[in-house]
C-alpha cells in the first residue's frame, strides 16, 4: 500500500492547488512512483466536447510531470464553481463515500506516494441532502494525515489556530504547516511563521513566494510527512 499525505488549508483560495503540483513535482524528481487524488472539484470548464475538464487535477499534472492518467485523479467533477455539496445538488450527481474510497483505494495499489487535496478548508461539506458526508469522513476512512496550507498574511494566525484546534480535537492529525505567497524579510511574514508554530507547536515545513517553481524542502523531510 502507498504513503499518503491530505493537503488541506485555512480557506479557499491559499494556494493548495499551487503547492500540491510543488509537492509531487519534488517527489517526481526524487524518482518516487507518485499520484494525486482529489474526492470533488467544483468549478470546471468543459471541453469542445462538452466533457467536463478537472482543472486542479489538470494543473498538478502539468506541473508535476507525473505520468498519472488525468481520468484517475478525481471522481466527481463539477461545473458550478460552488462548494461541492451544493454542486452535486444543483447537477444531480451527489458524492458517494464507497466510490469514493475505491477510487482512493485503486490509485494506492498503483503507486507509492498518494497526496489527496481537499475542497476549500477542512469543514467544506461534499454531501449535504438526505446524507452528509464531509472531507472528515474521506481522511478518517483512510487515517491520513494532513499538511495545512495557509497564506502567510494578515490574518493567518487566527485562521492556523482556529483550523488545527478543529481538526485536533477531531482526531485529524496535522503533520505540519506550509505558507503560501510568503515573502522572505517581510517582518509580518516572519512572525506569523513564529506565532503560528509557537500556537500550535507545528513545525511551518516550507515557505512558497509568489512564483516559485521549486518546493524548498528535502526530499527526506517531504517523504517523512507522509505516512
Amino acid at each position: 500500500m502507498s504513503k499518503t499525505l491530505f493537503v488541506t488549508g485555512t480557506g479557499t483560495d491559499v494556494g493548495k492547488t499551487y503547492v500540491t503540483g510543488l509537492l509531487l513535482k519534488k517527489l517526481q524528481k526524487s524518482q518516487k512512483s507518485v499520484a494525486y487524488f482529489k474526492a470533488a472539484m467544483s468549478g470546471n470548464e468543459r471541453r469542445a466536447d462538452g466533457a467536463l475538464i478537472p482543472g486542479d487535477a489538470l494543473h498538478v499534472k502539468t506541473v508535476s510531470g507525473i505520468a498519472q492518467p488525468l481520468e484517475d485523479m478525481c471522481p466527481y467533477v463539477y461545473e458550478t464553481a460552488v462548494s461541492p455539496h451544493l454542486a452535486a445538488r444543483l447537477e444531480g450527481n451527489p458524492v458517494d463515500l464507497e466510490q469514493v474510497l475505491l477510487d482512493f483505494d485503486r490509485v494506492c495499489g498503483q503507486y507509492e506516494y498518494v497526496t489527496a487535496e481537499g475542497s476549500g478548508g477542512i469543514l467544506c461539506p461534499l454531501r449535504f441532502d438526505e446524507q452528509r458526508l464531509s472531507l472528515e469522513d474521506f481522511i478518517r476512512a483512510r487515517h491520513l494525515p494532513s499538511l495545512l496550507v495557509a497564506d502567510a498574511g494578515l490574518g493567518t494566525i487566527n485562521s492556523v489556530g482556529l483550523t488545527v484546534a478543529y481538526m485536533r480535537s477531531h482526531d485529524l492529525p496535522v503533520k505540519g504547516i506550509l505558507f503560501n505567497h510568503f515573502e522572505p524579510g517581510n517582518i509580518l511574514h516572519e512572525d506569523n511563521r513564529f506565532m503560528c508554530e509557537t500556537l500550535t507547536g507545528l513545525k511551518v515545513v516550507a515557505c512558497v513566494r509568489d512564483g516559485d517553481t521549486e518546493l524548498d524542502i528535502s526530499p527526506e523531510d517531504l517523504e517523512a510527512l507522509y505516512e
